[in-house]
């Protein structure tokens, strides 16, 4: 096994539970502690959200959703995180019955973002978190940062309702959470068992899921005050097995 991947007790606790559950929820406090992150640390990451664009893919006609798109690749044991170029972002219908289907032209994570070393630390772990799982050597990242506001109009952070995203592990990441009610996420089984409901509601709430095992789904999210802005800042974490296994 090339290089030593070393987790903390509180790794260990995520990876058993993904192994035998599918899924698990780590607390903003715990990825904070994992990360060595403090609130300045997600009060500069989360003004990224402020730059982002509308997302102008949406088949139900919508104009709740804004976001971004940029891929790595990453190699667990090393911890080398290398920015892959940036292409159109597609899902197939079987895995989006609204959006899927089509080549999605979204613009590229800025350089203070692909760049945030909050961000790296993240993937990493995560990268390490999984290959102890799924004994992959090499992992595809996909990061969608995404903003969906609500106001006169209901934002809708998962319109395609209960789905897989057709990758290997998937994460949902709240950064923030402003003026909204609504947005609970709940995941599923195979056999579309509910496993967990939970309001994601602190920076770093991390929702974790299998995606080849479980579901995932998010109601929508309506304004508290219409006459004052309103959003769910999320960072959608997509990884995908490479070619390269570990013997």
């Amino acid at each position: 096994m090339p290089g030593n991947i070393v987790l903390d007790s509180g790794s260990r606790d995520v990876i058993q539970t993904l192994t035998d559950v599918g899924e698990h929820l780590v607390t903003g406090s715990e990825l904070s502690g994992v990360l060595g992150a403090g609130p300045e640390d997600w009060a500069r990451f989360a003004r990224n959200w402020e730059d982002l664009c509308l997302d102008t893919f949406m088949a139900d006609g919508g104009t709740y959703r804004h976001r971004r798109y940029g891929r790595f690749e990453l190699n667990p044991h090393t911890g080398e995180l290398t920015a892959l170029p940036h292409e159109p972002y597609r899902q197939e219908r079987y895995f989006n019955r609204l959006n899927g289907g089509v080549d999605r032209v979204y613009e590229p994570l800025t350089p203070d973002f692909a760049e945030d070393p909050l961000l790296h630390g993240l993937l990493i772990w995560l990268g390490r978190v999984f290959t102890t799982i799924d004994d992959t050597q090499r992992w595809l990242i996909k990061l969608h940062p995404v903003r969906i506001t609500a106001g006169a109009e209901i934002g809708k952070p998962a319109p395609e309702g209960r789905h897989r995203d057709g990758e290997t592990f998937v994460g949902s990441l709240l950064v923030d959470r402003l003026n909204i009610t609504g947005g609970e996420s709940s995941t599923f089984d195979e056999a579309g068992k509910r496993l967990r409901t939970v309001t994601l509601s602190e920076p770093g709430d991390l929702l974790l899921n299998d995606d080849q095992r479980t579901y995932h789904a998010v109601t929508p999210i309506e304004a508290v005050d219409k006459e004052r802005p309103a959003h769910r800042d999320v960072l959608v974490l997509n990884y995908s097995a490479l070619p390269g296994r570990l013997a």
